[in-house]
């Protein structure tokens, strides 16, 4: 019987977003279209435009408390309150522990405050969760960069730059055929 109040007064005291986040929208095939698009686009401008579809679909959440947590702690961070975007990422994987877009967005407030351990292990969960988040994959590349891991950098601008030939993060890809030359990135 106490056990009975105890989950009683827990569920009620519980806020009405704590429920259950829903899984994300299935933009899956889209999501391949458009990564065949920015492959084949003519130009980086063309690229771009592809690729502003695709954080479209990324940063299309779960459901309306989910959307609003993830715009919230966006603009937050746009505005350099990272301390605020932090809370809000941390309540957004929190809630929604299988929504890519979540781990992203907090790694790069991580990236942002030059903790690139804690922006790795996020950035892994979203490239689990989402295997061809080309952002993701390059802010990995980049996490890889500041702590001096080439090796791994290189690795992620190859895969990044494969599903985008277009990304601006192309210029640092070392070629293969240059060796001891990626040690300078």
């Amino acid at each position: 019987m106490a056990m009975r109040i105890l989950i009683a007064t827990l569920l009620i005291g519980a806020p009405a977003w704590a429920e259950t986040c829903p899984a994300a929208p299935d933009h899956s095939v889209r999501h391949a279209e458009l990564i065949e698009a920015v492959r084949e686009a003519p130009s980086e401008m063309a690229a771009r435009l592809i690729t502003n579809e695709m954080w479209e679909l990324w940063a299309d959440a779960p459901d309306e408390p989910a959307q609003e947590i993830l715009d919230r702690g966006m603009q937050r961070r746009a505005g350099f309150d990272l301390g605020g975007a932090l809370e809000d990422f941390n309540r957004l994987v929190s809630y929604c522990p299988n929504y890519a877009e979540g781990y992203n967005q907090r790694a790069f407030v991580n990236f942002i405050r030059q903790d690139y351990q804690a922006a790795l292990v996020d950035l892994n969960r979203a490239i689990e969760l989402s295997p061809t988040h080309i952002g993701a994959i390059t802010g990995r590349a980049m996490a890889h960069i500041s702590l001096g891991d080439v090796t791994a950098a290189q690795a992620d601008l190859r895969v990044a730059v494969g599903l985008n030939p277009w990304l601006p993060e192309r210029g640092m890809l070392a070629d293969p055929a240059q060796k001891g030359q990626q040690d300078e990135l």
